[in-house]
């Protein structure tokens, strides 16, 4: 695994970044994407040719589709995947019927202690108990919210996250230890 800026390995989760060409990356944003060591889209690229780019600016992408990607986009993406990254075990979707008791169950059915999930626009971490549910906003297009995408690392026997805007401010920190439950830190 790739390392980041402090030397450990780091997750980004972008999503809902809404390219038509190129990535649309910028910042502290950017410079994390392709620094990482895997970057999660949780969907909503847009077209072939901005998922296409996010390729080449990430060392290693995985994503899922979201609701307004290109029908040839939603054939290529799945609309659901489990990761498996910094010992933890991360259920991507782009959205979930029924809110935070959807997405808590959706990640539970995949034995997750992450669930990452986008489409509102909004970045937040919520501590659904033995899931922490993490929408890392909109990079590009925040709807009225702050942009965001996060970024998790290995920390004294766990996960710490941060949500961060595009220019680095921090907007939320949290922390995971798949051990003991999840939740914000």
């Amino acid at each position: 695994m790739r390392r980041g800026r402090q030397g450990a390995a780091v997750l980004v989760v972008i999503s809902d970044t809404h390219a038509t060409e190129g990535h649309g990356l910028a910042g502290r944003t950017l410079e994390a994407v392709r620094e990482a060591a895997l970057v999660v889209h949780a969907g909503d690229f847009t077209t072939t040719a901005a998922y296409e780019a996010h390729r080449e600016a990430a060392p290693d992408l995985l994503a899922v589709h979201g609701n307004a990607d290109e029908p040839a986009l939603r054939q290529r993406l799945p609309a659901a995947r489990t990761v498996a990254a910094l010992g933890l075990r991360i259920a991507v979707t782009h959205r979930r019927d029924g809110g935070a008791t959807g997405l808590a169950m959706f990640g539970r059915s995949r034995g997750a202690d992450v669930v990452v999930s986008g489409h509102t626009h909004r970045p937040s971490v919520t501590d659904a108990g033995d899931v922490l549910l993490v929408n890392p906003g909109s990079h590009a297009r925040p709807r009225g919210n702050r942009p965001g995408h996060a970024e998790l690392r290995r920390a004294d026997g766990g996960v710490v996250g941060e949500l961060r805007e595009p220019d680095g401010t921090l907007v939320d920190s949290f922390r995971v230890d798949p051990s003991a439950g999840s939740g914000p830190g």
